[in-house]
């Protein structure tokens, strides 16, 4: 993106990356070809290639994006001091586990797996999918006192956590279930939390 007498004009890329989130959010990408998401975007597959380099090329931009959005959601979400952390971590459970995010995620594990198994277009998923997340969930632990090393630890387990249960989520669609056991985790941290403090 790029910014023109004030205007911010997309480039070619981004204009059909931002499509193909639009339109894998709304439909998956079960069965779907690059001709037919090319001709649901109003371009070719051979356009979708040039940008993107293949359809798994595609499906890690799509991923890589909406992870970097929501890094930057989370970021904004870095709590009042006077905001109680328990309040702070179910903000951040409903937003990430909203139905509306599904298609993302399912997306994202179908990929995950297919980098830790070496797959060609997809390993490259792996930069820093864990590390970029440390930071902005780090500076959030540091907010309710912890040191950086025990805020890196407890950032780690909690992307953990969020992602072995929104994996649970699109598997199960046991949302009960598993709103009962973030709530679970969200009471050990926050006594351990309350514990360490005193």
């Amino acid at each position: 993106m790029v910014q023109w007498f004030g205007v911010t004009v997309q480039s070619p890329r981004e204009k059909l990356l931002e499509g193909a989130i639009s339109y894998v959010a709304e439909n998956g990408i079960t069965d779907l070809s690059l001709r037919r998401l090319a001709a649901a975007l109003g371009t070719s597959h051979r356009m979708l290639i040039h940008h993107f380099g293949s359809k798994e090329g595609l499906w890690v931009a799509i991923v890589r994006e909406v992870e970097r959005r929501q890094r930057a959601i989370l970021a904004d979400m870095v709590p009042a001091p006077d905001m109680p952390v328990d309040e702070a971590m179910r903000a951040w459970w409903r937003h990430i586990s909203d139905p509306s995010l599904w298609p993302n995620e399912r997306l994202f594990y179908e990929l995950y797996g297919q980098a830790i198994q070496g797959r060609a277009h997809t390993a490259q998923m792996l930069d820093g999918i864990i590390d970029d997340w440390l930071e902005p969930a780090a500076e959030i632990n540091m907010a309710y006192g912890l040191s950086p090393e025990e805020a890196r630890a407890h950032a780690r387990l909690g992307i953990a956590v969020t992602r072995g249960l929104l994996l649970d989520l699109v598997a199960t669609r046991d949302v009960e279930a598993v709103d009962a056991a973030m709530e679970a985790f969200i009471e050990v941290y926050v006594a351990w939390l309350e514990k360490r403090n005193l």
